[in-house]
């Protein structure tokens, strides 16, 4: 039986891919550069900023890449409610899990201003009982401890836990805290490289994980 479901956020619960390229962009373009392609980016994203940068721009010193992190932050900042939108159903399926005593938190590599941010933005924050974020941690996912952080808020059983994720950073997090991992269909990542990762479930609506969880049915009587 699931009682608690744990969700990364951008690319999960929020459409945040157009804001993340965008602000990566402007990074570029305020720098001169010959812009990055979204096709560079996009396997590195779900990872922390820091490791983002290190990967696709020629920097060596941790202050370039600080300096690049605050670039990306003055447009991603500045353009948030206008890019970011929650995932068709995100909402609705929050509600029903609410609905059937299941808790919730959030596990991200964001920080917590722009988690906040978001699930205000979209109406989440309201089913969100704890959110473990890049503030919050010593190591990111893939490692363990974002996870078990937020188990240990939560007091929840990790076999009554599923983390649910658009990166193999997340499904690693979710096996390595000894909790099971949904990977999500409508990711921007490819499917075969969530699928190596082996996740105990794929899903390609969200409204799917009502089954997995047992929402439907309680709904249903």
């Amino acid at each position: 039986m699931i009682r608690t479901v744990l969700f990364d956020l951008d690319g999960t619960i929020l459409d945040t891919n157009e804001l993340i390229f965008r602000s990566f962009e402007h990074v570029w373009e305020r720098k001169g550069w010959p812009m990055i392609t979204r096709e560079k980016l996009t396997p590195h994203m779900g990872g922390k900023l820091h490791d983002m940068f290190r990967a696709t721009a020629s920097v060596a010193l941790d202050a370039e890449v600080e300096e690049l992190i605050a670039l990306y932050r003055e447009y991603n900042w500045a353009h948030h409610d206008e890019l970011v939108r929650g995932f068709p159903h995100a909402r609705e399926v929050m509600d029903a899990l609410q609905a059937s005593g299941v808790r919730m938190g959030v596990v991200t590599t964001k920080i917590r201003k722009t988690s906040e941010m978001g699930l205000a933005l979209c109406g989440m924050a309201e089913f969100i009982g704890t959110i473990v974020s890049l503030d919050d941690v010593e190591h990111a996912k893939p490692h363990p401890e974002p996870v078990l952080k937020a188990l240990a808020a939560m007091n929840a059983d990790p076999a009554e836990t599923i983390m649910v994720g658009d990166s193999a950073a997340d499904i690693l997090s979710a096996r390595a805290a000894g909790v099971r991992s949904v990977a999500v269909g409508w990711s921007i990542k490819r499917k075969e490289d969530l699928m190596r990762c082996e996740p105990d479930y794929w899903i390609d609506d969200i409204r799917e994980l009502l089954d997995i969880v047992g929402a439907a049915e309680d709904e249903r009587g």
